[in-house]
């Protein structure tokens, strides 16, 4: 399967390095294509940089070594094909659906709501149960 990860789940695997998060990585590695979008690069580095101060050389190493196909976000879309709270959270769901993802794998609550049939919305714990068990 396609599984787009959003910024919350990089920054969990790239900073805190949980069990879980060690896990989910290791069976998207081995069982899925992991997508990442162009959008979500950007964001990281920003939030790395302001908010936890890391090197941008050891993101820019654990981006090199983390098995991911990177697709392009658009940088203009129209707000037309789901309602989200949070506006910018917009671009990386539309980008997913346009990438044809099939489950895509957030810890953000404003996702919670978003009612559209692709990709699957689900967080880390409930991927592990439902494809990992």
């Amino acid at each position: 399967m396609r599984v787009m990860l959003d910024t919350n789940i990089l920054i969990s695997a790239f900073v805190f390095k949980s069990k879980k998060m060690n896990e989910l990585i290791y069976k998207l590695s081995k069982e899925h294509e992991i997508i990442i979008c162009s959008y979500t690069v950007e964001e990281l580095k920003e939030l790395i940089n302001s908010k936890f101060k890391v090197s941008q050389k050891d993101l820019d190493e654990f981006l090199k070594d983390f098995p991911f196909d990177l697709v392009y976000s658009p940088t203009n879309v129209e707000n037309k094909l789901f309602e989200i709270r949070d506006k910018d959270d917009y671009i990386i769901l539309h980008t997913a659906i346009i990438e044809d993802v099939d489950i895509f794998i957030t810890g953000d609550k404003d996702f919670d709501d978003v009612d559209i049939d692709k990709p699957e919305i689900m967080n880390a714990t409930e991927f592990l149960e439902k494809y990992c068990s």
